[in-house]
């Protein structure tokens, strides 16, 4: 069984569709430390005078040194809406806007209380707006024990891997030969960012996946995979 993981992610960028599209399972690392300055709890859309913005969850990230992902909560303070809005406003004009724009605003006006919950949520709709059919299981829900490597290593063998999927930054800190003396083979992710039609002026790479999904509508998943499929 392939499987790769990643914690989770706020309107994820297309890497992340890729590298779970080449795997058999998911595993939403969600018992990772949570991050601030990061991708967790926000991520970047274009605007309509070229350039891109934040689209931020408030979290109460107190102590967050502390705290695992699953562990973060959301400050329901009326985010939801100016998130709405922002997207609204900037891709209305997009060919595909109204096909994505109703699901998606109505996992984000949701109370959710766990950011985790409001990622889970956004994952899964994507993964079938792209007709990505995986697998998907949470950390949380399992005993996972190490440090770095080794706690990747204890995942892939409670999951019952026999190959996983590291993200480029794998490169830092596998250990391969503990994964060769478990008979679990390692690859390391390998992915060229796609160019496509977009709005507003010159192509801005490294967009959230809504920005590729309502300009391009069914012809997505063709085009963040691109000439990034690979046999593993």
């Amino acid at each position: 069984m392939i499987l790769t993981a990643h914690q989770p992610v706020y309107i994820p960028w297309l890497g992340l569709f890729h590298k779970i599209y080449l795997a058999e399972r998911f595993c939403l690392f969600d018992i990772a430390q949570y991050q601030t300055k990061d991708f967790n709890n926000r991520n970047k859309i274009k605007i309509s005078t070229g350039n891109e913005i934040w689209l931020s969850v408030p979290v109460e990230s107190s102590n967050h040194y502390e705290k695992k992902n699953c562990d973060i909560k959301i400050i329901n303070d009326g985010w939801q809406r100016k998130h709405c809005k922002s997207i609204q406003l900037n891709y209305s004009k997009a060919p595909f806007y109204k096909e994505y724009s109703d699901p998606l605003f109505i996992i984000i006006q949701k109370k959710h209380e766990f950011l985790t919950d409001l990622n889970y949520e956004l994952l899964l709709y994507f993964m079938s707006a792209l007709g990505i059919k995986r697998s998907v299981v949470k950390a949380s829900d399992y005993s996972f024990s190490g440090y770095k490597s080794d706690l990747v290593l204890d995942m892939c063998i409670s999951l019952g891997a026999t190959t996983y999927i590291f993200g480029s930054q794998g490169l830092n800190y596998a250990d391969i030969r503990s994964f060769s003396e478990h008979k679990i083979s390692v690859v390391f992710q390998e992915y060229t960012h796609p160019v496509y039609k977009q709005l507003h002026g010159q192509f801005i790479p490294y967009m959230s996946v809504i920005d590729l999904l309502f300009n391009e509508g069914p012809e997505s998943l063709e085009i963040l995979l691109g000439k990034n499929i690979r046999t593993l």
